[in-house]
């Protein structure tokens, strides 16, 4: 990751512009170019340096709802569980844990009523149980990690 690589990174954690041309008007900011910049993001995408990029949404704003879950996923099957619910475009993010509920991740859905019909899928696929973590309260907090 060079020095450009990391400006692109910090840049973009604070928002994205609302423009007609976005990554043209990043690429000015950072002395680049509109293409470079783009071809960047893409480098860093397919290396693995970002998981993503892209809009975070308030799901429930718009209707929606999301969950976090939490399974104790045995290990000699814990690749295949977590492709399993991985493929499930429901699915948020996935992590694993060093702990007794070792699988973790965040259900997203248009609605409440599909939260549940995700998690009977999922138990009936794996033969595991889904905990439910309900959001009880929200708090912002505004994280951005200088690179």
């Amino acid at each position: 990751m060079d020095n450009l690589d990391r400006d692109i990174i910090n840049r973009l954690q604070g928002g994205f512009p609302i423009c007609d041309r976005p990554y043209q008007h990043i690429a000015e900011q950072l002395e680049t170019t509109e293409d470079e910049l783009i071809a960047r993001l893409r480098a860093m995408i397919d290396d693995g340096r970002l998981s993503r990029f892209g809009p975070l949404y308030n799901v429930e704003k718009m209707g929606g709802s999301f969950v976090l879950c939490a399974m104790c996923v045995p290990s000699d099957v814990f690749d295949e569980v977590a492709e399993r619910v991985n493929a499930l475009p429901q699915v948020a993010h996935n992590y694993q844990r060093s702990h007794r509920l070792n699988m973790w991740f965040v259900l997203a859905t248009e609605s409440a009523e599909e939260i549940s019909a995700v998690v009977d899928t999922i138990q009936g696929e794996t033969g595991l149980v889904v905990y439910q973590f309900p959001k009880l309260d929200e708090y912002y907090i505004g994280l951005q990690l200088a690179v």
